[in-house]
């Protein structure tokens, strides 16, 4: 401890009632992309803020599913991971606009007539020979394809960016990790005896 550190401490001692000043003085763990990474909460609070959500689902239960959706898991294996109904699952997944490209499962033009159409779900279902779940499902496939238009599918991008930089920081840790230690101990003799 060098002279101006000591007095210090010694004016800390006199003014305070504590009998130590150890602090401990160690930073919790960056990441190589500067904080951004798996930073998914923020962005379902910015969700939830601009569309809110009828869901009682806990804010770790949209995490991983979200973070399950990007690892392509279906609906039913999220409901399995998360111990929720499919139903829940599809509901959660349109409030946080996570969509699937092949969604809805109905050919184009039964589509078209589903969105044009003001008709109750019994109604339609009978007139194009579908069931009324996949109405209803085909209605909140395409509010939700429309609420993540009006945004620029700013969530899904925010999503995908926070993903790929948690992949990416961990990808990069890990070769640091590897690699760190590989150049240092090149031609070393390790067989030795003491």
């Amino acid at each position: 401890m060098d002279e101006k550190t000591e007095e210090l401490r010694d004016i800390f001692l006199s003014v305070s009632d504590e009998e130590s000043v150890t602090e401990l003085q160690s930073e919790d763990r960056g990441t190589l992309l500067g904080g951004s990474g798996g930073d998914l909460a923020a962005v379902v609070e910015d969700i939830r803020e601009k569309f809110g959500f009828e869901l009682s689902l806990s804010q770790d239960e949209r995490l991983r599913l979200i973070e399950g959706f990007y690892d392509d898991a279906d609906d039913e294996q999220l409901a399995a991971t998360l111990e929720l109904d499919t139903e829940t699952v599809f509901r959660a997944r349109m409030e946080l606009h996570l969509l699937r490209e092949d969604e809805p499962h109905l050919d184009a033009e039964t589509v078209e007539q589903i969105r044009e159409s003001n008709s109750a779900p019994e109604e339609l279902a009978a007139e194009l020979g579908v069931s009324e779940q996949a109405i209803q499902r085909c209605r909140a496939i395409l509010d939700a394809r429309e609420r993540s238009r009006r945004v620029s599918h700013r969530f899904r991008t925010a999503y995908e960016e926070r993903l790929t930089d948690t992949d990416l920081t961990d990808h990069l840790a890990a070769d640091a990790a590897e690699d760190g230690l590989d150049g240092a101990t090149e031609g070393a003799e390790t067989n030795t005896d003491f």
